[in-house]
């Protein structure tokens, strides 16, 4: 009998299998210590979108993190195609992750683990559903801070979201859709799995430190660079996000999405506004143009 990968599909330990079967031992240091990295690339209209800068991204988190994925880059983007073409997936969520592994039993130093590479391709993910995209985020700033980068690179894709996860269970019971956490000096940083921009007139801030510089937040910034619009990359203080003409978050799970609402309060007129509405246009126009386009041979 065939397997049935139309929910998706996972590489692991060298064979690929259903998403549903897919697993890690439990020994794993990836999954007793979130001790692990990983890239998500996303498959639009059966071609994956930038995808060379999100190896380029991968490869150097697992350095960062003294992680090795035990194979070349095209290794790496062999089995991330082959993951989608099995699962027949146009639109996809495509992951792939370095684990520590396991040292031998006894020995508590991580040079001696032996890394595990992984891999999956699942349905596209929306970080926010159609009603949110439509009306614009909602969002609260927790009083929950990032950790600092100083304990834990930010700029490597890490799975260190304890801080994420209780400021984001504080928004949701707020009646929020999503959070942003702060740094020790009450500047905005970043949310659960995206970047944050404030506009004023034609003038785009956002955070350059403490966050990961998203390959969707590199992409809005050389589109609206490419508009004629300032970036600024630096702090950017809640005040200054409260009082923005409009403000929107950006990820690979769903692109440029409006913010509208911040601590209950309305950004600008409390609607998506027209910059915002520019950039995501041609943020999904940007997907066609072939210099950022690696189709899949389904």
């Amino acid at each position: 009998m065939n397997a049935d990968f139309s929910q998706g599909c996972a590489f692991q330990r060298g064979e690929f299998v259903p998403i549903g079967q897919a697993s890690i031992p439990m020994t794993d240091w990836g999954f007793l210590r979130s001790d692990a990295t990983y890239d998500v690339v996303t498959v639009w209209d059966g071609a994956f979108f930038r995808l060379d800068a999100h190896l380029d991204r991968f490869f150097a988190s697992c350095a960062r993190f003294r992680l090795d994925a035990g194979r070349s880059r095209d290794e790496v983007a062999a089995i991330l195609a082959e993951c989608v073409r099995r699962s027949g997936l146009r639109r996809s969520y495509v992951e792939m992750i370095v684990t520590r592994g396991q040292p031998p039993w006894g020995s508590r130093d991580p040079r001696q683990a032996a890394n595990q590479f992984y891999a999956f391709a699942v349905p596209f993910v929306w970080i926010a559903n159609e009603e949110q995209r439509r009306r614009g985020l909602h969002v609260v700033v927790s009083e929950v801070q990032r950790i600092p980068p100083a304990s834990v690179d930010p700029s490597a894709k890490n799975y260190h979201w304890n801080d994420l996860t209780m400021g984001l269970l504080g928004a949701l019971d707020a009646g929020a859709d999503t959070v942003l956490l702060r740094d020790a000096r009450d500047n905005v940083v970043e949310g659960p799995g995206f970047n944050v921009f404030a506009v004023s007139g034609r003038t785009l801030v956002t955070p350059r430190e403490g966050v990961l510089q998203g390959v969707t937040r590199r992409t809005v910034i050389e589109i609206a660079r490419a508009a004629g619009c300032e970036v600024q990359e630096r702090e950017l203080p809640i005040a200054e996000l409260l009082r923005a003409d409009e403000a929107f978050i950006t990820s690979s799970g769903g692109g440029v999405m409006p913010v509208t609402q911040v601590n209950g309060k309305p950004i600008g007129e409390g609607a998506a506004g027209r910059v915002t509405r520019e950039l995501g246009e041609s943020y999904w126009d940007w997907h066609k143009l072939p210099q950022y386009s690696t189709p899949i041979a389904y």
